[in-house]
């Protein structure tokens, strides 16, 4: 019987992680995820905002990369790095934006979400159960919702990109 849980509970660590690659870079029957979402956008597309006091593809991309920071800090138990960013859940993009700036954005995002899958991937199955200290939250719900979360952001940028060609 043992042997049979610990089995099912993998099966639910794989799953997550499918998951989690589906949403942000493998495809999937939903449509476009996070990465391809930003395949070929140039940094003036990026920063592009849909009207003033929005939030542009960039600041999605930074957004995005942050809360997937922030669940891999809740299921490893704590500060154990910073993110790179100053500040937490939404940051600015730059003024003037750089080719090698917008590269960089893209980096983050594409390494937290390789040091979140690793996290998920060494995370003890008997524990996605269980609610993560100071949460009311699960380490299941957490891990489903950073697919979620990027599945929801891939929607937006996709707008985003329809807006900006549709404006001029």
């Amino acid at each position: 019987m043992a042997s049979r849980r610990a089995k099912h509970s993998s099966e639910k660590i794989r799953a997550l992680l499918e998951a989690l690659d589906q949403a942000y870079d493998h495809q999937s029957w939903h449509g476009t995820n996070l990465r391809g979402s930003l395949r070929g956008l140039a940094p003036a597309e990026a920063s592009w905002r849909p009207q003033r006091g929005r939030h542009n593809i960039w600041e999605e991309v930074l957004h995005a990369a942050y809360w997937k920071y922030a669940v891999r800090q809740r299921l490893v138990g704590g500060k154990r790095d910073a993110f790179p960013l100053k500040g937490s859940n939404w940051f600015a993009s730059p003024q003037k934006a750089s080719a090698a700036e917008w590269k960089h954005a893209v980096r983050l995002l594409t390494e937290t979400h390789r040091r979140l899958r690793d996290a998920v991937e060494e995370f003890p199955p008997s524990r996605l159960g269980q609610n993560l200290p100071g949460s009311k939250w699960r380490a299941f719900d957490y891990i489903l919702g950073a697919a979620f979360h990027d599945i929801y952001h891939a929607g937006q940028i996709q707008l985003l990109k329809r807006l900006q060609r549709s404006s001029g």
